[in-house]
């Protein structure tokens, strides 16, 4: 009996899992990754291992830093919007805004794909965005998986994941010890929601009666799934720079999920605190509208989003017009939200002023 006369001649492809889609998927991103290179990286994908050369980038006595993190429930906000171009980079930037944040330098990104039924069209443009997101962040695409898994995900979800690896000198690596009362706090604005608090978001969508295709009732002429889409700030670039130019950057805390209340005293020593005034936040159309529109009060909005500032640089007060220009320069928008005060109960966020929602 020949193998086509088998009764139970299975392949793989009946299974769910179409290896030919995979292989065309590589295709169709290598030119994309190859787009990110950088020194150190110059391996082409297709093997088992993403190569990269630190001694080819002149650290003297470099620490490696890793980080890794998703997208969140964003993800669902990109299927039932089908729009997959942008959450590439929110998935860079939750990785590689957390490794500036210890003074690092983004290296290398790999990413990790997984759905229920291979389309080369939505991982092309998943993937695109990645590429996109590495480019903005300096950082080399060297590899990824793309795992598809029938009967894990109903057709058409995705999830990601990404894991970003960087560098610092021993001796410039983030927060320094000499961050303390006195010390100022300079706010960089964020592009809108960035990738957190989207559980709430999705919540506050169906509250409102609207669907991702409506118009948006906070940005003039985009769909509300565009403009909830838009994908976070990667402040890399902007923040090596003031760290490099200055030797002036004490600390840094990225804005993300329990937003000022709770990332900020990440960096602070014992008994220390951070004082913001809420009113000098650069708060964005979307966050109004979503506290007006589900009765979101203000304590709420401060641990749940980033309210318009995705970035928080601790400076001497001596040194803060001199960070600040070097970032406005970069292309930031740098706010003075308050500073560091003795607090026997720190670390923590206090608050005074009210947003501007």
């Amino acid at each position: 009996m020949s193998s086509t006369d088998r009764p139970n001649g299975l392949t793989y492809r009946d299974a769910g899992v179409d290896i030919d889609a995979g292989n065309a998927l590589v295709d169709r991103i290598k030119p994309l990754v190859k787009a990110t290179r950088r020194v150190g990286a110059d391996a082409d994908i297709g093997g088992f291992g993403g190569l990269f050369d630190l001694k080819a980038c002149g650290f003297k006595d470099p620490v490696l830093v890793a980080a890794n993190d998703g997208v969140g429930t964003k993800l669902r906000v990109a299927i039932e919007a089908d729009r997959h171009d942008t959450v590439g980079i929110d998935l860079v930037a939750m990785s590689v805004n957390d490794l500036v944040v210890q003074g690092a330098e983004p290296l290398f990104f790999l990413d990790y794909f997984a759905t229920g039924k291979l389309s080369v069209d939505t991982a092309a443009a998943v993937i695109a965005g990645i590429a996109d997101g590495c480019r903005q962040a300096g950082c080399a695409l060297i590899g990824g998986e793309t795992a598809e898994m029938p009967g894990m995900y109903v057709d058409g979800d995705y999830d990601l994941a990404g894991f970003a690896v960087g560098a610092a000198e021993r001796s410039e690596i983030l927060p320094k010890p000499d961050v303390g009362a006195g010390d100022v706090l300079l706010g960089l604005a964020s592009s809108g929601v960035h990738s957190n608090g989207y559980s709430l978001v999705r919540k506050v969508v169906e509250r409102a009666g609207l669907g991702y295709a409506d118009a948006a009732p906070f940005a003039e002429g985009v769909s509300l799934g565009e403009a909830l889409l838009t994908p976070t700030r990667i402040y890399v670039k902007p923040l090596l720079a003031a760290i490099r130019e200055t030797k002036a950057v004490k600390a840094l805390a990225h804005i993300t999920g329990g937003g000022f209340v709770d990332n900020i005293p990440r960096v602070l020593p014992q008994k220390t605190s951070a004082e913001i005034d809420l009113s000098a936040v650069p708060a964005l159309p979307v966050f109004g509208w979503l506290a007006r529109t589900a009765g979101i009060d203000q304590a709420e909005m401060v641990r749940t989003f980033n309210c318009g500032v995705g970035m928080i640089v601790v400076v001497a007060e001596a040194d803060a017009e001199r960070v600040s220009a070097v970032l406005s320069r970069e292309g930031e928008t740098v706010v003075r939200l308050g500073r560091l005060v003795a607090d026997e109960e720190g670390p923590r966020t206090l608050f005074n002023g009210t947003l501007a929602l």
